[in-house]
């Protein structure tokens, strides 16, 4: 029997973290499939807004797959996603992808960490960025964000041209999360699963501190501790067992969500 009661926090969380990583599955849905079953998840978690918002997932080096125009977060599915170059140049499907898909290819070319984009306009952190103030991470939950949002305070306008494109893909230097003034969220992911589980997450801590700093200041916490708790939280297997559970509950409605 392992003797831990003499170790330190530190000592835990690391021996803790491998035993996460080995017990944990990974997934193994394509990447097309993972795209579909995180448009799917986001729409049954508030990020739909009509036809508004993306979620790309890179193909290749200069490609990625897309939804295209006029197909909305809870129609998508392996089969109708588009491949496109980073010209937004359709290579295969059928249709046009959205125009706004253009400053993600920007984010793609200055972070090749980024494997997944999602930009959406959730009612909350919609909310929120209409306020002009950034996003306070202060609870436990939400603290894979921690240290880990910049905020854009003017708003570019529509995002279809080269400029906003330099703008945004600026404005989250090494961040993997940005919210836009007058606008909407952006996730920055590693894998797909880490950037829908961080959009989800964005969107409830947005509600949290909203919600909070109706009753009165929000406190922050030590930064050490929020700093240990992202790392924490942003174990590549414990992401991967988060979006599969959402994914399940999706598959459990609709099958054929990724057929």
């Amino acid at each position: 029997m392992e003797r831990t009661y003499t170790e330190s926090k530190k000592q835990v969380i690391r021996r803790e973290k491998q035993k996460v990583q080995r017990a944990l599955p990974g997934n193994t849905w394509t990447q097309r499939e993972k795209v579909a079953l995180a448009c799917r998840i986001l729409h049954s978690h508030g990020h739909e807004s009509g036809l508004a918002g993306q979620v790309t997932a890179r193909e290749s080096e200069h490609g990625f797959f897309t939804q295209r125009l006029g197909c909305g977060l809870s129609e998508v599915t392996p089969s109708n996603l588009l491949s496109v170059d980073e010209e937004l140049n359709v290579m295969e499907g059928e249709g046009a992808p959205n125009p706004a898909n253009r400053f993600h290819a920007w984010v793609y070319r200055a972070r090749p960490d980024v494997q997944c984009i999602v930009h959406t306009h959730p009612l909350y952190s919609s909310a929120l960025s209409m306020l002009g103030v950034p996003l306070v991470v202060a609870h436990m939950d939400s603290c894979a964000l921690y240290d880990n949002i910049a905020f854009l305070e003017d708003w570019p306008g529509v995002p279809v041209g080269d400029e906003e494109g330099r703008l945004i893909s600026t404005a989250i230097g090494n961040k993997a999360g940005l919210l836009l003034a007058h606008h909407g969220v952006v996730l920055a992911g590693r894998t797909v699963e880490e950037a829908c589980v961080l959009a989800l997450q964005f969107e409830r801590t947005a509600r949290l501190f909203l919600t909070a700093r109706s009753v009165g200041p929000v406190r922050t916490i030590p930064r050490e501790l929020g700093l240990a708790a992202r790392d924490w939280l942003l174990t590549p297997r414990r992401v991967d067992a988060t979006f599969a559970y959402y994914a399940r509950a999706e598959l459990a409605n609709d099958p054929r969500c990724i057929a």
